[in-house]
């Protein structure tokens, strides 16, 4: 009879070989391609991107490093990709870095549907002004409620209502117009008997039957 080879050693060739795949960030290896619209000014602790929509700035670790290969292309590496704080890190900032490079050249837009009998949405002048950082507009929304719906729109959002069941927004910053999305949208969650409510981009959800007794 053959001899075995001792568990312990197959179970440390094992663990190696899953350890070099965890040690690489798929999404923080991938180079960024820059547009000739886009300036881009690296420091040992940020990054500002220049476009034709204004600047922006993205903060660096100092385990980070920002090389360009070639001509219009980036990338983002960290000193120990063993260390899962810097691999999660890694992949964080260079989609912040990408994200950022589209704020700046095209911007975000997101559109959000009014879906329910009696709703209607408008953009109107806000009696506040632009107390508090707005732009003097908000939205006035009848979403079933005994009132209004007022929703300020910050200065750093622009509205578009091109229907009154429709409200599009742009932003520059994809997170703070997911945010202000989300905002809108908690006012009237979509309910899954009747299918009503406000419905962000192409979100969709499952219609439950009603049960009979």
């Amino acid at each position: 009879m053959l001899p075995r080879p001792p568990i312990a050693h197959l179970s440390r060739c094992f663990s190696s070989t899953a350890q070099v795949c965890k040690n690489v960030s798929i999404i923080g290896r991938e180079p960024i391609k820059i547009p000739p619209s886009v300036t881009i000014t690296p420091t040992t602790t940020k990054v500002t991107i220049s476009g034709p929509l204004g600047s922006t700035a993205i903060p660096l670790k100092d385990y980070m490093k920002i090389d360009f290969p070639v001509q219009d292309v980036m990338k983002v590496t960290v000193q120990d990709s063993t260390e899962k704080l810097q691999r999660q890190m890694w992949g964080t900032t260079r989609t912040l870095i990408s994200n950022a490079i589209i704020g700046m050249t095209e911007g975000f837009t997101v559109p959000l549907y009014l879906v329910g009998v009696g709703y209607r949405v408008a953009l109107e002048e806000d009696p506040r002004g632009q107390t508090d950082g707005g732009t003097g507009q908000r939205l006035n929304m009848k979403l079933g409620f005994a009132q209004a719906v007022f929703v300020p729109v910050p200065s750093h959002i622009k509205v578009e209502v091109p229907s009154a069941t429709k409200i599009i927004l742009f932003c520059k910053d994809k997170h703070q117009l997911g945010l202000f999305a989300a905002k809108i949208r908690n006012f009237r969650k979509p309910e899954p008997y009747k299918g009503k409510g406000i419905f962000v981009g192409n979100e969709t959800i499952r219609i439950k039957s009603v049960k009979k007794k």
